[in-house]
């Protein structure tokens, strides 16, 4: 499979938005159980180390980052969100994604990178090992789906080795 990893641009929304609404209905890539405007998405992420993977003519998946807190002693934290079209998951565009956001993100300033990971999503907390990141914890009973089951998030975290060292 031929793609390339490039920033994503306004123009990108609707692949974004479908590929976001495939991670919706799993029930396991996230607890947003419908789907944000571009403007209440765009003011929840960071405006830099917002990454698609391209073929030419569709979006394959996207991976963003969002602050963690507002206090300027975070702000080299942010929090991954990262996302792969039904048809392209399991052929390795999620890591080149996330090693793509982990190298975009230390050359934006960001020494920690956070995620959490709803426990029943093997492949993406395997996939996130594979890139560095280190289970910190389990949150259970964290969120409530409008179903009425519980679920408990794994938390991970990657320490840059670059950045914040000193």
């Amino acid at each position: 499979m031929d793609y390339s990893i490039q920033e994503m641009k306004s123009e990108n929304w609707e692949d974004v938005a479908k590929i976001y609404m495939e991670g919706i209905n799993t029930g396991k890539a996230t607890f947003q159980s419908e789907l944000p405007s571009f403007e209440e998405w765009d003011k929840g992420h960071m405006k830099v180390c917002r990454l698609v993977a391209y073929d030419g003519k569709n979006v394959l998946g996207w991976a963003v980052l969002s602050p963690t807190s507002s206090r300027c002693v975070y702000r080299g934290v942010a929090e991954v969100s990262i996302y792969i079209g039904e048809a392209y998951r399991g052929k390795g565009v999620g890591k080149s994604l996330l090693n793509s956001l982990v190298k975009a993100s230390e050359e934006n300033g960001i020494w920690s990178l956070y995620s959490a990971i709803i426990i029943e999503n093997d492949a993406s907390i395997a996939m996130h090992k594979s890139c560095g990141f280190r289970e910190i914890g389990i949150r259970e009973k964290v969120a409530k789906m409008p179903n009425g089951i519980w679920h408990d998030t794994v938390l991970m975290e990657r320490r840059s080795k670059v950045v914040g060292i000193e």
